[in-house]
């Protein structure tokens, strides 16, 4: 189990910070319409996480799952929408299409978050923010998504926090979107 853990730690460490992260976060903040996320798999459970993480921080995003897309859910989409697509490989059929489907929809910029250097999710998208090259070392097989999955995990929370700074979301306006559990009590005891 310690080498799973190191080696995920060790993967989400290696991830370069670079002017797309802050580009990634500037385009969110100016979303003139809807923040949409996507992926299939392991990816589309993060990017499920993510648009959770943004709207319980004050940005409202909504998931996509790309088979539902294909059944009528794309007409989610509109123009002036951000989409944030999760692929690690970058190659997965669903999300590149759904990419490609919701250009003509008018989806006005699709970030991609992507660790492969020839992902074909780097050709369609307008920012790539760069998970780096991951190998899946904790696996014994080397192939199951583990240190993968965390740094896409670590990079989706790195910016929703991010973006939370930005807008300067406060305590206060997260306990008034937590109105259960533990975490919105204690937000809301800052207003006794």
């Amino acid at each position: 189990m310690r080498k799973v853990l190191e080696a995920e730690a060790s993967a989400i460490l290696a991830v370069a910070i670079d002017e797309h992260f802050e580009e990634a976060v500037r385009v969110i903040l100016e979303c003139q319409g809807k923040l949409l996320t996507t992926g299939i798999g392991k990816a589309g459970h993060i990017a499920n996480k993510f648009a959770a993480t943004l709207c319980s921080t004050g940005t409202p995003a909504v998931f996509l799952h790309p088979a539902e897309a294909a059944h009528g859910d794309l007409g989610v989409v509109g123009k002036n929408d951000v989409m944030i697509a999760f692929s690690t490989s970058g190659k997965s059929r669903e999300v590149l299409e759904i990419i490609e489907l919701s250009s003509h929809l008018g989806v006005a910029r699709h970030i991609g978050v992507t660790s492969h250097p020839d992902s074909s999710l780097r050709e369609c998208c307008d920012i790539i923010i760069n998970m780096g090259e991951v190998e899946e070392s904790g696996c014994p097989i080397g192939m199951t998504p583990t240190s993968s999955i965390a740094v896409m995990l670590a990079v989706s929370d790195a910016v929703a926090m991010a973006v939370m700074e930005t807008k300067g979301f406060t305590r206060n306006e997260y306990g008034a979107r937590h109105h259960g559990g533990y975490l919105g009590r204690l937000a809301r005891l800052d207003n006794v």
